[in-house]
């Protein structure tokens, strides 16, 4: 651990750093200004990536989306499912078995359980923003006070 650091930093911009499904687009954090580079991967530019890895304390390049997380979390979800029969659905659409479609469609019959899988989402993707920005000292840009960690 380094020194903390107390910088400004777009909240939904790290957020939309972190669902990052796009290979071809790395997101950079400036630390020490706190903003945030969307930028090609295929951005041909040397000097460029010659900067970013000559200061590496400077530049951080931002994790993106974790599909394992997800798989976890979706498999965690399921098992919690107290209807039987939605909960059988889930875990064929889970499965990959194609007349029971994604999961998200499936829920869309069942507002509360789609709200559920959110909020858990949401809290996953908060704790591991806030996990990031700690092992990088930085300050994390959510009130401290949040029950965010679980």
């Amino acid at each position: 651990m380094g020194v903390l650091r107390d910088v400004d930093i777009i909240w939904d911009e790290l957020l939309d750093a972190f669902e990052n499904t796009d290979p071809d687009v790395v997101y950079i954090l400036d630390r020490l200004s706190g903003e945030i580079y969307l930028v090609p991967s295929d951005y041909d530019d040397d000097q460029f990536w010659q900067d970013v890895a000559a200061n590496s304390e400077q530049y951080l390049p931002i994790p993106g989306y974790d599909y394992g997380q997800e798989r976890l979390l979706l498999y965690e979800f399921i098992q919690k499912v107290e209807n039987a029969h939605l909960k059988e659905m889930l875990g064929r659409a889970y499965g990959g078995k194609i007349p029971y479609g994604k999961v998200e469609e499936i829920l869309s019959f069942y507002p509360e359980e789609m709200d559920e899988l959110e909020s858990l989402r949401d809290s996953q993707l908060t704790r591991r923003v806030k996990q990031w920005l700690e092992e990088h000292d930085l300050y994390s840009p959510i009130d401290l006070t949040m029950d965010s960690y679980e």
